[in-house]
């Protein structure tokens, strides 16, 4: 984007009136616009086709989660979030889009009085190349979204809109905590299991025993919501913000927005969760030596101190997406120097981890190792046996890979500089017809228009999907401001922004244009959402 002002673009005859009558220059006139020398950095606008297909909209935000597994803790493919899994970005619009546009007339701002490219269509939430909102949030400790625009550092995320995930349970520290409708149905299931094994131990209880697993059931999580804080609050202390905590099927997920600065801090942060729940199960074996075995308060004791110490070793495993995994990736970037070292390691351990699982967790249950006796494992046991085993492998495997494309996406982010991939634009007054700013626009090889007022301040940002649907005969008795966005607070984004930071400003205002200011809070040019995807997907492309 090389002219903020539209420099050595001719006027029409309407400007020449409105001068003699207000005997005030217009924006688009040579004699008040100064073109800016080019930089490395701009872009200037040589290759551009010269009629370019319409640019589906996508996600301009990275924002994937951090995902602890708790309990082998699945990925949380729902949100908002993400990454594709975790890092791919989505390159094409819906076919409603696609056909409509295709109907469209295309345009040229290069050209006599053609329309400029088409662009996507506006939409309620922002585009995040790296998510398909869905995201597909990243495994533990990992997203890379960097705080901005005032927020407070080391707070949990807010946005415009909450980011949902289920039924809200509260905010301790802030940070909201929700529960997943997957969670109602493994509580069912661990009320279920768990009251036939209250039958055998305790049958006197009868019917009664399915309110103490239900109560079982509810405590197990409890605790693993306090492994889930432990991880926020190390987090928030390190100054990362935590975007929510989310209670599902397997466990439990942290999400923490930003990767620890040092191999030391995510040692600390991978750490403090099996950490807590070793020291809930400890309290739980105090607590079980003040009560009578056999009893209700004795089985429950119990059965909670068993199951935390699972959960901690669990996640002491050293593979990624678990705890342990992230234990090891802090290792081996603190030896190499190199986070993407660490996250290769600890992600190919947790490869050869889930194959561990699916075959060695049905060998180990048939051998009685884990406790039951040989002879008294049926089929339906081995088949739920092997079913748990593949459901455990498939969460570790997927973690790890979506690991894997989560530090490639993050290497890749520093390559998004706002004032790169800027478009060149030119100031417009709200009553100059449309046939005129496209002339003015073409004159001076830019392919954006902003809408100013007499004194040259930006208003609005003429949309280019708008401009697809006016007939070229039209176009002179159709003023710009007709086709404009209003601009707000978030669609201004500062030149300077690049990786992390650019990403974030544009998620927290999602949009399809961005008018680009300096720092003097001086007219850049115009931003596209489709130009930080495409720029986004063909950096993904290249080879690490």
């Amino acid at each position: 984007m090389d002219e903020s002002g539209g420099s050595g673009q001719p006027r029409s005859g309407t400007d020449e009136a409105d001068e003699r009558r207000t005997g005030r220059p217009r924006p688009g006139d040579p004699a008040t616009s100064t073109a800016r020398p080019h930089s490395d950095e701009e872009p200037h606008d040589a290759d551009a086709p010269a009629n370019p297909e319409p640019e589906a909209e996508t996600d301009t935000a990275a924002a994937a989660g951090h995902q602890d597994q708790s309990q082998g803790t699945p990925e949380d493919s729902a949100d908002d979030q993400a990454a594709g899994a975790a890092g791919a970005a989505g390159a094409a619009g819906t076919a409603a889009e696609k056909e409509a546009r295709a109907d469209a007339p295309t345009a040229d701002l290069r050209k006599k009085e053609p329309t400029p490219p088409p662009a996507p269509d506006p939409r309620s939430d922002g585009p995040a190349p790296g998510q398909p909102h869905d995201v597909h949030r990243t495994e533990a400790h990992t997203p890379p979204t960097k705080p901005k625009s005032g927020r407070k550092r080391g707070s949990s995320s807010r946005r415009g809109k909450e980011p949902g995930g289920g039924l809200l349970m509260g905010r301790p520290f802030g940070v909201p905590v929700y529960v997943a409708p997957s969670w109602f149905l493994v509580a069912a299931l661990i009320t279920w299991v768990f009251g036939g094994q209250l039958d055998r131990v305790l049958p006197e209880l009868g019917m009664a025993r399915y309110l103490v697993s239900l109560f079982f059931a509810v405590a197990f999580y409890a605790s693993v919501l306090v492994h889930e804080l432990a991880h926020t609050v190390a987090a928030l202390r390190f100054g990362l913000p935590v975007r929510r905590i989310q209670l599902q099927f397997f466990g439990g997920v942290s999400e923490i927005e930003k990767e620890s600065e040092t191999p030391g801090r995510e040692f600390v942060l991978a750490f403090v969760g099996p950490l807590l729940s070793l020291i809930l199960g400890g309290l739980f074996y105090l607590a079980l030596q003040a009560v009578e075995p056999g009893t209700v308060p004795g089985v429950l004791l119990a059965g909670l101190m068993i199951s935390n110490l699972i959960v901690a070793a669990f996640n002491l495993l050293p593979g990624l997406p678990l705890d342990g995994g992230r234990m090891l990736r802090a290792v081996v970037w603190k030896i190499t120097g190199k986070p993407m070292s660490g996250t290769i390691a600890a992600a190919w351990v947790g490869r050869a981890l889930a194959i561990s699982v699916l075959i060695g967790l049905p060998l180990l249950t048939q051998s009685g190792a884990l406790g039951a006796d040989a002879e008294d494992i049926g089929g339906m046991d081995t088949v739920m046996d092997a079913l748990l085993a593949a459901i455990l492998a498939a969460i570790i495997w997927t973690g790890a890979g979506n690991s894997l494309r989560m530090a490639r996406l993050r290497e890749h982010l520093p390559e998004l500089r706002a004032r790169a991939l800027t478009r060149r634009a030119v100031p417009v007054e709200t009553n100059t017809p449309l046939s005129e700013a496209l002339r003015r626009a073409n004159d001076a090889g830019a392919r954006a228009l902003v809408v100013v007022d007499p004194d040259g301040e930006p208003l609005s940002l003429v949309r280019e999907a708008a401009i697809v649907g006016v007939p070229e005969h039209r176009r002179p008795w159709v003023a710009v401001s007709g086709l404009a966005q209003d601009l707000t607070d978030g669609m201004r984004v500062s030149a300077e922004l690049a990786g992390e930071d650019l990403l974030d400003a544009l998620r927290a205002a999602p949009a399809t244009e961005y008018l680009v200011v300096e720092d003097s809070g001086e007219i850049y040019g115009v931003l596209s959402a489709a130009d930080v995807e495409k720029a986004f997907v063909k950096a993904m492309a290249r080879p690490n």
